[in-house]
């Protein structure tokens, strides 16, 4: 672990993050965390908390670790939809070989739904992106 800790600390909560100054420079030398913001990252908002103002560094800051933290949230989105490409290939394996006539009965209807509520989606989005590369000559 190293011994130098960062300027600020994020506290991850749904949709952003609660933003703390950490000091280690105090006459009791412990770690201390004074809340400074709140990060909304769905609509980019930083609100100041109390009746503190923020710095441009400070702002520089959150802006920059609130950009991270959207393309990090990307990855693992896209990360989890080839991981439920895996999931289909394998239900489609278990269901042929190993599942159980219940077993079988307990999920199919679910499964077929779920399949053909994605499979509409797909074809629309596809045709959607098709008409548009058509539509600017692409």
């Amino acid at each position: 672990m190293s011994t130098e800790l960062p300027e600020f600390y994020f506290r991850v909560r749904d949709n952003g993050a609660f933003v703390f100054r950490v000091d280690t420079e105090n006459r009791h030398r412990r770690i201390e965390m004074d809340q400074i913001a709140v990060v909304n990252i769905r609509n980019g908002e930083i609100k100041p908390h109390g009746d503190r103002g923020l710095s441009p560094d400070e702002i520089e800051t959150i802006k920059g670790w609130m950009a991270e933290r959207t393309a990090l949230l990307a990855r693992r989105d896209i990360d989890d939809i080839h991981r439920a490409v895996d999931y289909l290939n394998t239900t489609t394996h278990w269901a042929q070989t190993k599942a159980s006539d219940a077993q079988l009965e307990e999920v199919t209807d679910a499964l077929l739904l779920a399949m053909h509520d994605l499979r509409s989606v797909l074809v629309r989005k596809k045709s959607d992106r098709i008409l548009k590369r058509d539509a600017s000559g692409g």
